[in-house]
């Protein structure tokens, strides 16, 4: 069985709800970044050395070892080219969608960090909210002519990606007033896949959390 590496309310949630729109069933292990635990106690420095989720660690004589979410999401997702969540590779449609994921996370969940860890000065804590909040501003004029997703109503593994770097309440980036946005979000998350990628952290982390007590 393949191995999915997951933390407490990161981007690992959008390689959960992309699994769960497949169907698939990977064993889940969380992570806790705080005192670099496991829930099943592997090393996972020897899994990540860079020390992040989400890792996919196939259940093939290689084990090899699949990480960033965006790639992963993606690899997830050309197994099972009957779902349609990504455009096939060699076409110009994947290239643009390819772009799209590189400015989420580049734009999005990279900014996102550095101010819920509180490593900028006030200058630029300021400037980064001020990138994040055009960024999703960009998204927001996108979902405005009524599409249900991002590139119109087909759900993606780009929406995954999206819902799970909703950290504005702690990063401080205003966006409640983006209407369009706000609307979408709420219905990534009103879908199967997400409600239970939601319970299926929060029952990991509770049994992680009890054996650590």
């Amino acid at each position: 069985m393949n191995k999915l590496y997951i933390a407490a309310q990161t981007c690992s949630l959008a390689a959960q709800l992309v699994a769960n729109e497949l169907g698939l069933t990977p064993e889940l292990i969380h992570y806790n970044v705080f005192d670099k635990t496991t829930s099943n106690d592997d090393n996972f420095a020897e899994v990540n050395p860079l020390g992040y989720v989400p890792v996919l660690v196939l259940d093939n004589a290689a084990q090899d070892r699949i990480s960033e979410t965006i790639v992963l999401t993606s690899y997830l997702a050309d197994q099972h080219p009957e779902a349609n969540l990504i455009p096939a590779h060699g076409t110009l449609e994947r290239v643009h969608f390819d772009q799209l994921l590189t400015f989420l996370a580049t734009e999005i969940a990279q900014k996102h960090i550095p101010l819920m860890r509180k490593l900028l000065t006030e200058e630029g804590a300021a400037w980064t909210r001020a990138k994040l909040v055009s960024a999703y501003t960009v998204l927001d004029q996108r979902l405005a002519d009524a599409r249900a997703y991002l590139t119109g109503d087909q759900f993606t593994v780009a929406d995954a990606y999206v819902w799970s770097t909703m950290w504005h309440p702690r990063s401080g980036a205003q966006i409640e007033h983006l209407e369009h946005l706000m609307a979408y979000v709420a219905r990534v998350e009103a879908r199967p896949s997400a409600q239970k990628a939601l319970k299926d952290e929060a029952e990991l982390v509770a049994i992680h959390n009890a054996k650590a007590a």
